[in-house]
């Protein structure tokens, strides 16, 4: 009886011995799969990064699913401009940017900035707010108004440009009173920066539709850079008068800009600074993008 009793405790401790040895092996994985206070991987790659939530970071450079869901208006900066077209003076009135037509350029060029600006949003269908002459399947005018969807429209930090279209009709977009009268870039930052750079633009009447009397109203159709070829209207991002948004704040046309050649001119300059380019009366050849699904 004694003797049971003996093998048994030697057993038990044998036991006790391989367990403790298996054990540290056991904690050495534990150690390599350490799961971090959020209880998904010490990298956090599924767990914290996300913010927990669908309006957190999601981990992987696309920013958060509620930017990327509402991001579908900003104003292109004049850095972004230059980028793209490899020139300090800009685009000019050409947009093609390596496409067939003006308009398909200006839309590559919104959808491109976007994308850069919060990868992830360049998966949206862009379109640029211009107006054409003759860009319509069967030759006629395209209105810009036309082109955009139906709304609602946010800016890259989630705050409303406008609910539908009618909002779009006023002298200045019916959204967000912060942004109204100083539209935001990509970035989401105030496009104004303290310099002359308003004019923005569109080839469109204050309703949207195109504006002229011919080809060079749109500097033939978004694909010259010649000074000489025409004058398109353009809006302003922010009015002339901060105290008076009617004054000079029609943001989808204004007036008409000095020419299609490429320029930027930040100084005010009142009508121009003698030069046929799309920046001679205070910008640099900007444009409007706007995501028909937001």
């Amino acid at each position: 009886m004694r003797s049971t009793r003996i093998l048994s405790a030697v057993a038990l401790f044998s036991l006790g011995v391989c367990g403790a040895a298996c054990g540290s092996k056991d904690g050495d994985t534990d150690s390599d799969t350490n799961t971090g206070e959020d209880g998904t991987g010490g990298d956090g790659s599924t767990g914290g990064d996300t913010g927990g939530s669908t309006g957190g970071d999601t981990g992987d450079g696309t920013g958060s699913t509620d930017e990327l869901a509402r991001f579908s208006f900003f104003v292109t900066s004049l850095e972004a401009m230059r980028e793209l077209s490899g020139s300090q003076n800009g685009f000019g009135g050409d947009l093609r940017f390596g496409e067939a037509t003006g308009l398909e350029g200006a839309d590559k060029i919104c959808r491109t900035i976007a994308e850069k600006a919060l990868p992830g949003a360049g998966q949206k269908v862009w379109r640029a707010f211009l107006s054409a002459a003759k860009a319509s399947p069967t030759g006629g005018p395209v209105n810009a108004i036309d082109r955009i969807g139906e709304g609602p429209w946010y800016d890259r930090n989630g705050r409303l440009v406008a609910q539908n279209k009618a909002g779009l009709s006023s002298a200045r977009p019916s959204g967000d009173a912060q942004i109204k009268n100083d539209l935001p870039n990509e970035r989401g930052e105030p496009n104004h920066q303290g310099v002359d750079n308003h004019d923005v633009l569109t080839g469109s009447n204050k309703q949207g539709q195109f504006s002229g009397s011919g080809m060079g109203s749109t500097c033939n159709d978004w694909t010259s850079s010649v000074g000489s070829t025409g004058k398109p209207y353009c809006g302003h991002s922010w009015p002339r008068s901060a105290t008076n948004p009617t004054n000079g704040g029609q943001w989808l046309s204004d007036h008409q800009v000095p020419g299609c050649a490429p320029g930027v001119n930040l100084s005010q300059t009142g009508p121009g600074d003698g030069t046929a380019s799309v920046g001679g009366g205070g910008g640099y050849g900007g444009i409007y993008c706007f995501a028909i699904n937001p």
